[in-house]
């Protein structure tokens, strides 16, 4: 497939090295910027509780300009609202949003992107403010459980 955005990271095995040190030093700087550009072009699998990690994900929504995107976790043992803290100034899009809780004998998914109350499960949406939970009739109780919303965003920071 050769229509596509990137192409997988590649990293060749090995290296022929010259033995003059001008040549050499050339073929090393070479060897590091390609070791960089394919360790940058991975997905950072970093979710923190306390603040916005950067995910190695690029956004193109608008103007073909790459937005990266931010993920942050927010956990909770109710479903109360959750002051989520991102100024939706500064960004772009909100690009996924998903969950999950236990009632501490089954996990149950937490849908995200609607404020109204579907029957038998639980919803998010945002506000400029907080996560809000919706409770449809019938869904499990979270009750001594805990959960978590992760939330990923697109920003031109």
């Amino acid at each position: 497939m050769n229509n596509v955005t990137n192409q997988v990271a590649y990293l060749r095995t090995s290296r022929n090295f010259p033995k003059e040190l001008d040549q050499l030093s050339v073929e090393i700087n070479k060897a590091y910027i390609d070791i960089a550009n394919v360790a940058n072009a991975r997905t950072i699998g970093e979710y923190p509780t306390k603040r916005p990690a950067i995910t190695g994900n690029k956004y193109y929504i608008k103007k073909n300009q790459g937005q990266q995107s931010l993920r942050r976790i927010y956990p909770f043992t109710s479903f109360a609202n959750i002051p989520h803290q991102i100024n939706f100034n500064e960004i772009e899009y909100q690009v996924a949003g998903y969950g999950n809780y236990t009632d501490l004998t089954n996990w149950y998914g937490i849908i995200d992107g609607t404020n109204v109350s579907i029957a038998g499960q639980i919803s998010f949406y945002l506000t400029k403010t907080d996560i809000i939970f919706l409770v449809g009739a019938g869904a499990p109780p979270i009750g001594s459980g805990y959960g978590q919303v992760i939330l990923e965003w697109a920003s031109d920071f």
